[in-house]
């Protein structure tokens, strides 16, 4: 199998440079309509294709992404690896904006997302304990290093409603419960790529400290994005540097991010939807 390299834009990556033979596509899905066209084309010769999380204009909220159509599609077209770029607010004095920050955990404060591909009529449990790539996440903290950037290894991202910002009593209290960040898209991403069996890192860039910290004022949308806009060219300079570091030929993810559904389905063979599984065929095509 080759290698294809998926990367989801967050807010102010709303397009990726450098790519050979670029275009944009629309993708159909059994999900609904992905938040935009995904570019494609070719960097340091691997395959990617990009697809702006809120769509080109930031046309989505946090809680409207639609997400299981984003997942779909990107492997729908071949997609292998997922690398996700995100803002997030720091929990931590010393997570500053401006750093990268390599999410490995979560914690899920979401309460209105589609939480999976299955449902009745194809009931399925997949491992969480480690939601993101371990390969694909120390790829994207040596990219990001290359780049010059100041990349912190490891970190739990509480995963908020939204669309609004935390309260001062609610961030205080994210602190206290060992987060390092908070974001509002992070999770619901993880989950599905981890039931599509698609290896996922969380490249988060921090654009403010929240609202906890004595020093600094609110967030606010300004400050958000006068920090991803100056960060933004780092952003895209990590991702360019992923293709060159990912082998073409695709072997298995020694962590088994691939063979995820291998033992997930539950329900049994002659008691399962049709309709559910025509739904599923590229997600879990593989086990059905």
């Amino acid at each position: 199998m080759q290698t294809m390299l998926g990367v989801i834009g967050g807010s102010g990556v709303y397009q990726i440079d450098g790519l050979e033979g670029a275009s944009w596509v629309k993708v159909a899905t059994p999900w609904g309509k992905p938040s935009d066209e995904v570019l494609v084309g070719r960097l340091s010769g691997l395959p990617v294709a990009f697809l702006p999380r809120h769509g080109r204009g930031h046309v989505h909220d946090p809680a409207t992404v639609p997400y299981r159509a984003n997942i779909d599609a990107l492997k729908r077209l071949g997609c292998t690896d997922l690398v996700a770029v995100s803002a997030v607010g720091s929990l931590r004095e010393d997570f500053a904006p401006g750093d990268f920050v390599i999410v490995d955990q979560y914690i899920d404060r979401t309460h209105s997302r589609p939480m999976s591909f299955f449902g009745p009529g194809c009931v399925a449990h997949v491992s969480l304990a480690d939601p993101t790539c371990p390969r694909l996440s120390a790829l994207a903290v040596q990219a990001g290093r290359a780049q010059g950037l100041r990349v912190h290894q490891a970190a739990t991202y509480l995963a908020m409603e939204g669309p609004q910002f935390s309260t001062r009593a609610e961030s205080r209290m994210y602190r206290t419960w060992g987060a390092d960040v908070i974001g509002m898209t992070g999770l619901s991403e993880a989950r599905l790529a981890r039931e599509a069996e698609l290896c996922y890192a969380s490249v988060a860039m921090v654009t403010d400290y929240d609202c906890w910290h004595d020093g600094h004022g609110a967030v606010d949308v300004a400050q958000v994005i006068a920090v991803v806009q100056a960060n933004a060219d780092a952003a895209r300079g990590l991702v360019a540097r992923l293709p060159a570091l990912l082998s073409a030929t695709r072997t298995p993810c020694p962590h088994g991010c691939d063979r995820a559904l291998t033992h997930a389905l539950m329900t049994a063979p002659d008691r399962r939807d049709p309709d559910l599984l025509a739904r599923l065929d590229v997600v879990a095509g593989r086990v059905l």
